[in-house]
């Protein structure tokens, strides 16, 4: 994972100091792009361990279009426990936009609205498999009218697939990055998005192009950055999973094979 340690070096060697709502203190950069190539592994930073494990599980989470952290998917990854009300709820955060965004529709006849939902990621996997060159592949969770309501507006904002030569390539857009904490999580969980459309779209997962605005790292990650710096890269784990169609996905269906890594580096997470 040379691209993220680069990544981090960049930041350090030219980020300025910035204040930050979270009153922590940054050094960033804005606009910075990464590529991984998922023919070449699977882009799992091995500098420091990353729980696979949640990610698919919020991935499977986000798919599921819940919204609750008291959900079973969800308990699995309590990162977002910080930003929950009392119930447990979040707003309608990324897997309510991704697969209900909301669309009024006006009727003649009773003059009044309607409210109907939309499934982007099924509407994106149909596009991919009906008509492959459409430049028009994009989901986003960037809902303006729903901002308020969510209780953290969505960082990796909007994302687009591209079909060429029998293999399916993605692009985020991810306003706001973590680097230390965030961006690794970030890579490995649209890399693995990418290759289950993939699964299903009968096409080879291809290449991952990460686009950052605010690429960031909080001053109280510095110290474990600089360790991870000092650490050399190891070959990419494989990613496996099961041949079934995207939403009948489940927890077991998707494993990794030859994992290996350095120590995991505990960062704090900044609310």
């Amino acid at each position: 994972m040379k691209q993220y340690l680069d990544l981090v070096k960049y930041i350090l060697n030219n980020g300025e100091e910035k204040s930050d709502r979270t009153g922590t203190g940054t050094v960033s950069v804005f606009g910075y792009q990464m590529k991984f190539d998922l023919r070449e592994g699977f882009p799992l930073l091995t500098t420091k361990k990353v729980l696979f494990s949640a990610v698919v599980y919020e991935l499977l989470w986000f798919l599921k279009g819940a919204t609750n952290i008291n959900d079973d998917l969800a308990q699995h990854t309590p990162i977002w426990n910080a930003w929950a009300d009392k119930n447990g709820e979040l707003g309608p955060i990324y897997g309510y936009q991704w697969r209900n965004w909301e669309k009024f529709t006006f009727n003649d006849d009773s003059k009044s609205y309607k409210k109907e939902h939309i499934d982007q990621i099924m509407n994106a996997i149909e596009t991919i498999k009906r008509n492959p060159d459409s430049r028009r592949i994009i989901v986003s969770a960037w809902n303006v009218a729903d901002i308020e309501k969510m209780a953290l507006p969505p960082c990796h904002a909007f994302f687009q697939f591209y079909v060429i030569n029998g293999r399916l390539d993605c692009q985020l857009y991810q306003r706001s990055a973590d680097v230390a904490l965030g961006v690794p999580f970030n890579i490995a969980s649209y890399a693995l998005l990418t290759s289950m459309i993939a699964n299903e779209c009968n096409l080879i997962p291809g290449v991952f192009v990460h686009t950052l605005g605010d690429a960031h790292v909080y001053s109280n990650h510095l110290e474990g950055l600089k360790v991870q710096l000092e650490r050399q890269p190891k070959a990419l784990p494989k990613l496996k999973m099961n041949k079934k169609p995207l939403m009948d996905m489940k927890f077991e269906d998707i494993w990794i094979e030859d994992y290996n890594h350095d120590p995991f580096i505990k960062f704090p997470i900044a609310v």
